[in-house]
């Protein structure tokens, strides 16, 4: 099956609720230094035992928001946090801070061999807690952005295929449609993109919008990404993660208390 059809399927399964066709976007930065960093150090990469990353984002000093299928093994099973290490603002070799995970928090509603089903991009959220919290005044938490992004401009900041090493910002892509949870963009993703946030910078500090969590070339060439809203699922994940500090009692989450290791280099992206 051609990239053309399978990007043709996506539309035809979102239900016409997001506009498909695709925009061109702006070009890609590398943040390989200290001073290109200032302002994203928040922004790391999820390291994972079994050989892939994707990207993540502190939420909090002690939480990093990533996209499910990420914390997820190719048989479907979630991650132990042995199995990941974010490395904040990592560049060349070099991150503002490195902490392992304690504890990872994913809705039911998330089905990880279902693939990118509308309800699977709705809920492709997981929220991980850090073993040792990143300093605020090391890397500053980004908070979320709630409604549709202002004049549809929005701005990723992502690791992915061939460059794993230092984060990419596009400063400037497109929304292309938004409605019921879902969300769609011109952006620039690949391969490690997965969990990427996606930017409001309309305010005085950029707010996040959204995650990248999978996405599709399209027959002129460009690409497009794929996620979801966010202010409610990740509410909940936060109540899932404070219940499981407290009690052992099922909430109805898949969770799991975790140990310590572990850390690789490689890409996930989800594909329709």
């Amino acid at each position: 099956m051609t990239i053309s059809v399978i990007f043709r399927r996506v539309c035809a399964a979102m239900l016409a609720l997001l506009v498909c066709a695709p925009a061109m976007a702006d070009t890609l930065f590398r943040l390989g230094d200290r001073a290109a960093l200032l302002g994203w150090e928040a922004v790391g990469r999820v390291d994972i035992k079994d050989g892939g990353f994707c990207t993540g984002v502190l939420i909090a000093p002690n939480l990093v928001l990533t996209a499910a299928h990420c914390v997820h093994d190719g048989q479907g099973v979630l991650h132990g946090g042995e199995d990941l290490v974010f490395h904040a603002g990592l560049r060349d070799g070099d991150s503002i801070a490195t902490s392992r995970v304690t504890r990872i928090a994913v809705t039911k509603m998330y089905t990880p061999l279902a693939g990118m089903t509308v309800d699977n991009i709705r809920n492709d959220a997981a929220l991980l807690e850090l073993t040792t919290p990143v300093p605020i005044a090391l890397a500053d938490p980004f908070a979320l952005h709630s409604g549709a992004a202002i004049d549809n401009r929005v701005s990723v900041v992502s690791y992915g295929r061939n460059r794993d090493q230092a984060l990419s910002w596009q400063r400037e892509c497109s929304v292309l449609g938004q409605g019921r949870g879902l969300i769609s963009f011109d952006c620039d993703v690949t391969f490690g993109s997965s969990g990427a946030p996606v930017f409001d910078l309309s305010g005085r500090r950029a707010r996040i919008v959204s995650l990248v969590v999978g996405g599709a070339e399209t027959e002129a060439g460009g690409t497009v990404a794929y996620g979801m809203e966010l202010p409610e699922i990740v509410a909940e994940l936060k109540n899932t993660l404070r219940i499981m500090s407290a009690t052992d009692t099922n909430t109805g989450f898949k969770r799991l208390r975790v140990g310590q290791g572990g850390g690789a280099s490689g890409a996930k992206f989800a594909r329709p």
